[in-house]
């Protein structure tokens, strides 16, 4: 690489000024040495001294807090400035611990793409957001290793995130309570000790999250606590019939007991002031013990009192609530109940998601917009390959309201539902693309593809992204006709899961008229033709990864296909050695950097659909 490529940057900076020239560089002061000194920005900042090795830092680079002008506003805080000159040290300044970070995450990628000789520029940047969060489902089967958790988060660091959550149900393991933990291999008090200071260090808050009211199955299947349920009867999911316990009753004192207990365990373990309690998709609520109270007062204000309760517990460990916001929005008359300590948090995962008139609504109540995050998706789950349009549209509406309504924060989710099938840089494509949002509201679709590959995919060709938002498509046009796939008495655009991802579930000869057959032979032939141009990139993981991951979305889309036309014995022959071979690898892929607890759930579904071939 030389000089006069573009800058390869991500999240894109807000200024940019190129010069003439290059500046050389010792051999010592690489990409991963200036890494080295993100941890310790809060003594840099205080002392404007570098200490780290024996190098002679001072010649090469000099680090300074910078004051700030009257009137400057709190985003400009967190910026910083970096000058690259041919003859001088390269100064970067901030008036604080997080800016310096910034901007040395800044330096860090251009040694990347430039590691001999620097091109002259000078940067002034800033965020649009002082919360860039990222929150990973580590309920759904697949928890990554602990070597695995540093790498995420040195690289959330580079990409500018100071917030993360790690979404648990029943995989932390809370003393006293075995029987629900056991087998997941869960993440333990001590190790989310060394996370949290290991993200801390990095300027990451990482947050407890704990779901306190809903999701908690597996939980209440355990006969201990099977008495906590609101049922363990029938009850409607949106439109789906569901059977058996999912949330906790909320009318049963002994629901808050239990809440007590595992959040005095979890929050002692991290610094951050802020516990998500979640509290989402609470629809069996009035289906069981509860369905007089909410018969006599309605659904949305019995779920609000236990939300307020929980809060009250939250307060209780010195911390304050963050709460998915989706059932007090859908009950406009609640939302001036909800204390006002407590920090909604809108989600949404289409590009229809209405951002801008939620962040409107919670905005007008008391919190303001401070107690407000907003919630897009990374669009890897239930995928197989991502879906690459509603993703960008999913992460821009929320990234131009959240600019638009001046909220606190934003939180970019990547769920794992269904075995947590998609490979890490799909997730990691979705992640980075949001980091580049969070930071630059103003451009949030306006993301450098070369940029993540070789920062956020370590991909030193620059073409994996690409070629992942390519994949992420090639059954686009389906997703926007195939409703009836999930709701048959329906017909419109596929929600939260793609066409290919879905059809796998289906027999062979069920609802094989929804879609197009042209479609899906079409959808068949460009997953085959991008397995076949699938980039080589060097990196022998991403390699794997990405191979797994074309070969799994050209076998998705060719069962899909063969389910519209005659299938012979060799056909479906063909498809179960296939997929034993794809269920093979991804359990290679797993063990390498997921803990084995999950691996016989995520690999169920494998058995599921190989009985429907």
């Amino acid at each position: 690489m030389n000089a006069i490529e573009p800058l390869l940057l991500i999240p894109t900076p807000r200024h940019v000024r190129r010069g003439e020239g290059t500046r050389t560089l010792p051999a010592w002061f690489t990409a991963d040495t200036v890494q080295s000194l993100i941890p310790l920005a809060v003594d840099i900042a205080s002392t404007s001294t570098i200490s780290q090795g024996h190098h002679d830092w001072s010649s090469v680079l000099t680090i300074s807090r910078s004051t700030v002008w009257c009137g400057s506003g709190a985003l400009e805080h967190l910026g910083y400035t970096l000058d690259i000159a041919p003859d001088s040290p390269i100064a970067l300044s901030s008036p604080t611990a997080a800016g310096i970070r910034a901007g040395l995450a800044t330096l860090v990628q251009l040694l990347r793409q430039f590691p001999a000789a620097l091109p002259t520029l000078s940067i002034t940047d800033s965020p649009s957001l002082a919360h860039r969060g990222v929150m990973l489902d580590i309920s759904r089967d697949r928890i990554p290793n602990m070597p695995r958790f540093r790498e995420i988060i040195d690289d959330l660091a580079l990409l500018k995130i100071n917030h993360l959550q790690l979404y648990t149900e029943h995989t932390f393991a809370y003393e006293g309570h075995r029987t629900v933990w056991d087998g997941w291999s869960p993440i333990t008090p001590c190790e989310l000790i060394d996370l949290d200071d290991y993200a801390h260090a990095r300027g990451i808050e990482l947050a407890a999250n704990q779901n306190c009211f809903g999701h908690l199955r597996h939980w209440l299947r355990h006969p201990e606590y099977a008495h906590l349920a609101e049922t363990h009867g029938d009850w409607i999911f949106d439109v789906w019939k569901r059977s058996g316990p999912f949330s906790l009753c909320p009318t049963d004192p002994s629901s808050l007991r239990l809440v007590r207990d595992l959040l005095s365990q979890l929050t002692p373990c991290v610094r951050s002031s802020l516990v998500n309690i979640g509290c989402d998709e609470t629809y069996d609520v009035g289906f069981g013990r509860s369905k007089n109270e909410v018969d006599r007062r309605g659904r949305a204000a019995v779920c609000l009192d236990f939300m307020r309760s929980v809060n009250d517990i939250v307060r209780e460990c010195g911390k304050r609530s963050m709460y998915w916001a989706d059932v007090p929005l859908s009950h406009a008359e609640l939302l001036a109940h909800i204390p006002r300590d407590m920090i909604a948090l809108a989600w949404g995962y289409e590009p229809s998601s209405p951002f801008d008139s939620w962040a409107e609504k919670l905005c007008s109540l008391p919190q303001g917009p401070e107690g407000v995050w907003l919630c897009p998706g990374t669009s890897s789950w239930r995928s197989i390959a991502g879906r690459t349009t509603e993703r960008r549209g999913n992460i821009a509406a929320a990234a131009h309201a959240a600019a638009k309504r001046n909220v606190s924060g934003m939180l970019i989710c990547d769920w794992g539902d269904t075995g947590h099938w998609q490979q890490w840089p799909v997730s990691m494509l979705g992640l980075a693309h949001g980091s580049h949002a969070m930071w630059r509201a103003d451009e949030p679709d306006a993301v450098n593809l070369a940029a993540l590959s070789l920062h956020a995919l370590h991909d030193p060709s620059t073409q994996a992204a690409e070629w992942l938002e390519r994949l992420g498509d090639a059954d686009l046009a389906l997703r926007e006709t195939c409703l009836q796939l999930a709701k048959p008495e329906s017909t419109g655009r596929l929600l939260n899961q793609s066409a290919a991802f879905l059809d796998l579930f289906k027999k062979h000869g069920e609802l094989s008229h929804v879609g197009d057959p042209s479609l899906w032979h079409a959808a068949a032939d460009t997953a085959r033709e991008l397995e076949r141009a699938r980039p080589v990139t060097g990196n022998a993981a991403l390699d794997a990864e990405l191979a797994h991951t074309g070969r799994f979305m050209s076998f998705a889309t060719r069962r899909a296909s063969l389910r519209r036309q005659s299938t012979t014995n060799a056909d479906l022959a063909s498809l179960a050695s296939s997929l034993a071979d794809l269920r093979v690898e991804h359990t290679r892929l797993w063990n390498l950097t997921a803990r084995p607890g999950g691996l016989a759930d995520s690999s169920s579904h494998f058995d599921t659909v190989a009985a429907l071939l």
